[in-house]
């Protein structure tokens, strides 16, 4: 059984699109607080989107969640400013 069996199109869309637009706050204020489990979680809803026939608009991923190994050692890491 599909982990998203029981939820409608419309919530597994909207899933998809609250990641979406975190990813693009984190971009907007040079923070990365939006990590591979995020990218893992929206790769699954975006496959269950595909197999249901839907569509949505992509995820721009920042540079270190664009490689699908998930390496992120080398890159800098920016911190919030209180």
């Amino acid at each position: 059984m599909s982990e998203f069996a029981g939820l409608s199109d419309h919530f597994i869309m909207r899933m998809h699109e609250f990641i979406r637009n975190e990813v693009q706050a984190d971009a907007l204020a040079g923070t990365r607080l939006i990590g591979l489990p995020a990218r893992q979680r929206a790769d699954r809803l975006f496959r269950e989107i595909e197999r249901r026939g839907l569509f949505c608009k992509p995820i721009e991923w920042p540079p270190h969640l664009a490689d699908p190994s998930g390496d992120v050692t080398n890159l800098p890491l920016r911190s919030i400013a209180n």
